[in-house]
């Protein structure tokens, strides 16, 4: 005997319970049933790719992947810094290296995180809009029969005429900015609702998302940056060997950075002096004046300070530190001038404490000064010789000599500091290092008849970043439309009332008025509306409700 359609498989009892078959096809061959084909598999790879689920779980992916670039140095930030820890590290550092670890943010693994979830909020996005856009064309829905199932709904009568009721109603509904679905023949019943603009912040928030995801890949692939130290009275002219570093972008050309001169005029730094405790020494005053010359045009004398940078041929120029630079002049025996320049210093403190290096390749053999520059001299027991001010109230010169070859094999170092491994350092007749302690105007002599050292005087010097970024105004307008979203998502509930007008019958001789509403989501302040409609529209009809049901 053959089995019945719709019941279980191998019985022939109608009222055995049925089993109700997937609406999918299966892919396991244990269930039976054909298994996904090509198409079936990359119509489900797209749908989990462009899920919110997978757009957060990318997000977070891409700040975790982001984390190995503020731990290790950055090839394009550093590359000194990257040399000298594969020099220390020789066993990690190759295997890091081939991960990535010093170039993360143009490896291929963090750009495949970043393109994946670009494609994961476009699929995310554009079906949402579509559907979005549907719905504003759209009418709100009918009303359903029984509006006592709602979650919140208020009944009353009130002693009028049921066509005045409805549309009491409906011109309470317009004035509360609910789109009312318009009127059908015969039909005492209002259908509204509210609340599209809360869809719309949703949309516009993860657009916006999008956009600076898309202005920070733009800034970084059509960007570049630059740093430069300029003391006082110099001029530098940018360009590839004018500046100190320079990280350019993917798609950017040595040949395509603009062209200009810029002149650091005056550098205005103060310091508090009459402050006792925390407040003493800290900076009150720093800005500079430049002039700027772009090409053929006349030079432009402009302030520069602080988070106010300077604008010049689509680049901002950004004051970022300061510090000295002793004017140090070194001459050989007979009087002729081996090096004269004015030397930058780092501070390495809030007192200026600054560290640096003089190298003198001319001198036969190389001659290299190693110290530091104290803008105010003190002598600490323990410490030595330090500073006791950021001002230049006492400056000096403390140094230390060295001779030899300054730069072995040709290999590149910083111009802050001095590599003595292949240098002896000049001792004094008695066999003691060679401790040199100059204030300005004053001249030295160096040991062994080497020469003098002389420093003439003390200037400033400014820490310029110049920068282009032409990702950053779409990033900010994005991030403002994001926080519009934001507020649109936060501030505003999608509602939907429904009111229905009975009018008298029976032992009932007024109008009976229902009104109900329900939410999308949470909603705390849905009874209000609810109490608030009815109460409007009774008042509206003219007349006072004199019978209520429910918790109004």
């Amino acid at each position: 005997m053959g089995t019945d359609q719709g019941t279980r498989p191998g019985t022939t009892d109608p009222e055995a319970p049925q089993r109700i078959e997937p609406s999918y096809p299966k892919n396991r061959a244990t269930l039976g049933g054909p298994r996904l084909g090509p198409v079936g598999w990359a119509r489900w790879a797209w749908r989990q790719l462009t899920s919110m689920r997978t757009a957060l779980a990318l997000l977070l992916l891409l700040a975790v992947a982001a984390i190995p670039g503020s731990i290790f140095p950055q090839r394009g930030v550093d590359p000194v810094r990257v040399r000298r820890y594969l020099e220390d590290n020789p066993g990690a550092g190759p295997w890091l290296d081939r991960l990535g670890m010093f170039d993360v943010y143009s490896s291929p693994w963090f750009a495949a995180i970043y393109l994946l979830l670009m494609v994961s909020l476009v699929g995310c996005i554009l079906p949402r809009s579509a559907q979005h856009l549907r719905a504003l064309r759209e009418q709100p829905p009918r009303t359903p029969r029984r509006l006592g199932r709602l979650p919140v709904h208020r009944e009353a009568e009130v002693p009028a005429p049921a066509e005045e009721v409805l549309v009491a109603a409906r011109e309470v509904l317009r004035r509360r900015r609910f789109r009312v679905r318009p009127e059908e023949d015969g039909a005492l019943v209002v259908s509204a609702e509210r609340g599209y603009l809360k869809e719309t912040g949703n949309l516009v928030f993860h657009l916006a998302i999008l956009g600076v995801i898309v202005s920070v890949a733009v800034g970084d692939l059509f960007g570049w940056r630059a740093e430069v130290i300029v003391k006082e009275g110099e001029t530098v002219t940018t360009g590839p060997a004018a500046f100190d570093t320079l990280d350019l972008g993917p798609l950017v050309e040595p040949a395509d950075l603009p062209v200009f001169s810029l002149r650091l005029d005056r550098l205005d730094v103060e310091f508090e002096a009459e402050a006792e405790g925390a407040q003493f020494g800290q900076p009150r005053v720093f800005a500079g004046e430049v002039t700027v010359q772009e090409g053929q045009e006349a030079p432009v004398t402009q302030e520069l300070a602080v988070n106010a940078p300077v604008g010049v041929s689509g680049t901002s120029v950004f004051l970022l530190g300061n510090g000295y630079a002793p004017v140090v002049t070194v001459r050989d025996p007979d009087g002729e001038i081996l090096f004269s320049d004015a030397v930058t210093f780092l501070p390495q403190d809030n007192t200026y404490s600054s560290t640096g290096a003089i190298k003198v390749p001319a001198a036969d053999p190389g001659l290299g000064f190693a110290g530091g520059f104290l803008p105010t001299l003190t002598f600490d027991p323990e410490l030595g010789p330090t500073s006791a001010f950021p001002g230049l109230v006492d400056p000096a010169l403390v140094l230390t000599a060295f001779e030899g070859d300054l730069y072995p094999e040709g290999r590149a170092q910083s111009v802050f500091s001095l590599e003595t491994d292949t240098m002896e350092q000049v001792m004094q007749e008695d066999g003691s290092p060679t401790r040199l302690l100059v204030r300005p105007g004053e001249v030295v002599e160096l040991p062994g008849a080497r020469g003098t050292l002389e420093l003439e005087s003390v200037v400033r010097w400014g820490g310029l970043l110049v920068r282009h970024d032409p990702g950053r105004i779409p990033a900010l307008v994005s991030a403002a439309a994001a926080m519009a979203g934001l507020m649109l998502m936060l501030g505003v509930r999608r509602r939907r009332v429904f009111v229905r007008v009975d009018p008298p019958a029976g032992e009932r001789r007024h109008t009976g008025i229902t009104v109900a509403a329900l939410p999308k989501g949470t909603d705390p302040g849905l009874e209000d509306l609810a109490d608030q409609v009815l109460d409007q529209i009774v008042q509206a009809a003219g007349g006072r409700a004199t019978q209520k049901d429910g918790t109004v």
